[in-house]
């Protein structure tokens, strides 16, 4: 079963691309003056953009900068955060929000310093209850004072209301459109489900943007 995704930020750090999450980084900490940034949503509009790759791979320009990073799959309809990483997903968010396991037995260490993954864990009949639950913000306050940085992959916002719910406890939310797959009034009222969730939108990746020289390239600016 070969479901991994490149991690090109940490099989090539120094291409192009790999660069460009380092840009994201840099503006994503650039983008509040008053707060440090620490609990990031990342999400789009429809399935298939690349929310779970840019997740992860931003996961590793943090955790490169010396970061205490953790990785949550917060996708509890369909998790790909395991595969990228090929870990089981026996056990995972899911566990500690159920107080089946704490934070730290669930959080898997891999073969990178500072970053570690919290998978899925098993797929539950009720993931927007289990998000929006007192759980979830025992779980967020337990999460900061072990990690630096904590990264949230979330469903698609106009799929399900997951995101949304989520977006109301993060201090931030990227929106990853897939370059000639997202459609402008979807991206609108992306945006419009998120404001009125008062979730904070710090900007837009373009993902899959094709340059002359047939290389991907991805895109950061603010809304």
């Amino acid at each position: 079963m070969e479901h991994k995704r490149k991690l090109v930020t940490k099989n090539d750090p120094k291409s192009p691309i790999s660069e460009q999450y380092r840009t994201i980084r840099t503006n994503i900490q650039f983008s509040s003056v008053d707060e440090e940034i620490r609990t990031i949503m990342v999400t789009s509009s429809g399935p298939g953009e690349g929310k779970s790759t840019t997740t992860a791979n931003l996961a590793v320009v943090f955790a490169q900068q010396g970061k205490r990073v953790l990785l949550v799959d917060a996708d509890l309809r369909k998790p790909t955060v395991h595969y990228t990483f090929n870990l089981m997903n026996t056990s995972g968010l899911t566990s500690v929000l159920t107080n089946q396991m704490t934070l730290m037995e669930s959080v898997k260490a891999i073969d990178m310093k500072n970053l570690f993954i919290l998978p899925s864990g098993p797929i539950p009949p009720n993931p927007s209850e289990l998000l929006g639950s007192k759980a979830m913000d025992y779980f967020m306050k337990a999460a900061l004072e072990e990690f630096d940085i904590i990264l949230f992959d979330t469903p698609p916002v106009l799929a399900v209301t997951d995101a949304q719910i989520l977006s109301n406890k993060c201090q931030g939310t990227i929106l990853v459109a897939g370059s000639g797959k997202a459609e402008k009034d979807q991206l609108v009222k992306t945006k419009e489900l998120l404001v009125a969730a008062q979730g904070k939108l710090l900007g837009v990746v373009l993902n899959n943007k094709k340059m002359k020289e047939s290389q991907h390239y991805y895109y950061y600016g603010t809304n």
